[in-house]
C-alpha cells in the first residue's frame, strides 16, 4: 500500500490508476503501454514480454519503475491528494447544507472533479 496516501482507503491499484490518470503523460510511450497492457488489460507479464519483445522480468521491472516514477510525481506536485482532499470536502460540503442551491453547485464541482 502507499504511504502516500496514510488518510485513505483506496485500494494500491485505485491509487495507481490515479496516478496513472494524473501522470500518464509524463511517462515514455513504451512506459505507458506496457502500464495499461499489465494494470489495466490485466494482461500476464509472459504475454506482455512476447508481445514486446522482453524478458518477463523486464516487464516486472518496468511496472515496478514506472510505479515509483508515478509516485515520485505525486511526491512533488500532489495533484491526488489535492484532488482526494477536494472531492472529499465538496463532499461534506453538499451533505451539511440544506440549501438547495449549494447543493447543486457542490454537484457541479464533484462532476467536474
Amino acid at each position: 500500500r502507499s504511504t502516500l496516501f496514510p488518510y485513505t482507503t483506496l485500494f494500491r491499484s485505485s491509487i495507481r490508476s490515479l496516478l496513472f490518470d494524473f501522470y500518464g503523460e509524463l511517462l515514455t510511450e513504451h512506459q505507458k503501454r506496457i502500464f495499461e497492457e499489465v494494470v489495466f488489460e490485466d494482461c500476464s507479464l509472459a504475454e506482455v514480454a512476447e508481445e514486446h519483445g522482453i524478458s518477463r522480468q523486464g516487464v516486472h521491472d518496468m511496472i515496478r519503475r514506472t510505479t515509483k516514477a508515478l509516485e515520485r510525481y505525486e511526491e512533488k506536485l500532489g495533484l491526488v491528494r489535492k484532488f482526494l482532499f477536494l472531492k472529499e470536502r465538496v463532499g461534506e460540503i453538499m451533505v451539511l447544507t440544506d440549501d438547495e442551491r449549494i447543493r447543486q453547485l457542490s454537484k457541479e464541482i464533484l462532476e467536474e472533479l
